[in-house]
């Protein structure tokens, strides 16, 4: 079907373009001592969409690139968007053989890497059969182009390409919990108007902001909250490469960052971190998505950090943030706020799959979200695509209540709720009690396998830095605060547990782990 040209007018592209245009001078980008103005990173886009043209990369090709947190990211990331290309990021943990996967699915007819992680990207690169361009490389390598040496020889593009409001911008995957990771393609409307609603209504986010990107960018948290939000208000991001609690500490001091965004485990991790040293970073906000944030982490970061931290909610599907605790509002500790402009969250029956039943206030369902948030759908999946959304909702699979005055609380993830002796139990109510004791870090509760029960309740907890407890001592606090049927019968202390790309808890690990071990042991 033809499509009038006049009508293409939107780019996610011109969220960095519009930028550069009014704040030239300004840094945009910080890695370590490097600093990158809105005007060079705009320059050298346009560069890298120059040699990618003439690599012969036209509208509508998907473009993979396997980039850590550094400047070549957004380079690579607006440079694609600028030829109307569609951006496919690979996480940077992935083997060969998952990366040709993503590779094959997406159909991705190039991939862009970065020099320290062409050992698996240019071997899945191989097996998919297409071609590899190098970033960061000091030298040339045999069969591989380096993209910044092209860069320097070709004619950079003028501006960007418009596209369809509804042309699929980016195409990420979702990690599956059962079956292959699913392609999420995003559309360049739902990831511009992501940044207005969160600049107008949602963030307290300023142009003289610093804000600090340890978010891994090739998730759809770093790339849309970070990333696009942070460039299109014009604020400084200071990216950290790899996150670690001790140099994310030191990075937040050092760049003076005003905003910090991260996963709960971002904020555990720097906790434990402010142990060591009496400084502490000027920030004014923060940010929390990804997972719910224990209460008693929210307590303790205010104390430590004097800010108080604002949590949102939000799945690669929904581009991402559905709901907030919105800038004017003192937030409520332990809610995911209210549904963001122009977008609706409610709850759904969640036994009923072929349709959506809502359900009054306060009472317990499925969070469903519709609204300019929504993906297009999951790339060369219709029947997945038609389960996910019914009737226009999204369903997201969480648990939740709203109340009267539309704040929604998470209880858990649908499928994590474990039914022992009929009952339901959530681990979120768990693994909140297991946290406010002083000596735990972080706790994973979750359900295996039990002959008797159906299922029994387990928590793996890792405790914090110097702290000294037994498992027998957290066993019987769990049982002193909760009622029988919800206390974990196991607990077992561990160093870490296993986190996915955007530093969730993966609990299906732990679950295939101990149920290979046995079944829990009653006490």
């Amino acid at each position: 079907m033809m499509t009038d040209p006049s009508s293409s007018t939107l780019s996610v592209a011109a969220i960095l373009k519009e930028s550069a245009a009014r704040t030239p001078d300004e840094i945009a980008i910080v890695v370590g001592k490097t600093e990158t103005t809105f005007a060079e990173l705009w320059a050298s886009s346009r560069a890298y969409a120059g040699a990618l043209r003439a690599k012969g990369v036209a509208s509508g090709d998907a473009i993979a690139i396997l980039i850590p947190n550094v400047v070549d990211f957004p380079r690579a990331y607006y440079a694609i968007l600028s030829l109307g290309g569609i951006v496919v990021p690979i996480h940077a943990l992935l083997k060969a053989d998952e990366i040709e996967y993503v590779l094959r699915d997406s159909g991705a007819t190039m991939l862009i890497c970065a020099a320290p992680l062409l050992g698996e990207g240019a071997k899945g690169a191989r097996q998919a059969g297409i071609p590899v361009l190098s970033v960061l490389s000091p030298d040339p390598i045999d069969g591989i182009d380096q993209l910044e040496k092209l860069a320097a020889e070709a004619e950079p593009i003028r501006t960007y390409e418009p596209c369809q409001p509804d042309a699929t911008a980016t195409i990420l995957y979702t990690s599956g919990t059962t079956g292959k990771p699913k392609g999420a393609m995003g559309s360049h409307f739902a990831l511009v108007e992501q940044t207005s609603t969160l600049l107008m209504t949602t963030f307290d986010m300023r142009a003289d902001d610093v804000v600090f990107g340890g978010l891994p960018l090739f998730h759809t948290f770093g790339q849309t909250c970070t990333l696009n939000t942070g460039i299109r208000a014009g604020a400084k991001i200071v990216l950290l490469p790899k996150f670690d609690g001790e140099t994310a500490l030191r990075t937040l001091i050092d760049n003076e960052c005003t905003i910090m965004m991260g996963v709960p485990t971002m904020y555990i991790a720097l906790l434990e971190a402010a142990k060591h040293t009496t400084e502490r970073p000027k920030l004014r906000y923060a940010v929390s998505g990804g997972s719910s944030l224990p209460l008693a982490v929210i307590e303790r970061f205010r104390t430590e950090f004097g800010v108080e931290i604002y949590e949102g909610y939000g799945l690669t599907e929904t581009s991402p943030v559905a709901s907030f605790n919105h800038i004017g509002s003192k937030p409520r500790a332990g809610s995911i706020g209210t549904a963001i402009w122009g977008v609706d969250v409610e709850i759904a029956n969640s036994e009923i799959d072929d349709r959506v039943v809502l359900l009054p206030i306060d009472e317990l369902g499925e969070i469903v979200i519709r609204g300019h948030n929504l993906m297009k759908g999951y790339l060369n999946l219709p029947e997945e695509t038609a389960k996910a959304v019914v009737d226009g909702w999204f369903r997201t699979g969480d648990l939740g209540t709203k109340d009267a005055d539309g704040y929604l609380w998470i209880v858990d993830r649908k499928k994590d709720m474990i039914l022992r002796n009929g009952y339901n139990v959530y681990p979120r109510e768990v693994e909140e009690v297991l946290t406010a004791h002083p000596a735990v870090s972080t706790a994973a509760v979750f359900g295996v396998a039990h002959e008797v029960h159906g299922q029994e309740i387990m928590a793996v907890i890792v405790l914090a830095p110097g702290a000294d407890a037994e498992e027998a001592e957290l066993h019987a606090y769990a049982k002193e605060k909760l009622a029988a049927y919800k206390y974990p019968r196991r607990v077992e202390i561990v160093e870490t547990l296993p986190l996915g790309p955007s530093g969730k808890v993966l609990k299906r690990e732990l679950v295939k782990q101990y149920e290979a071990e046995g079944s829990a042991v009653d006490a």
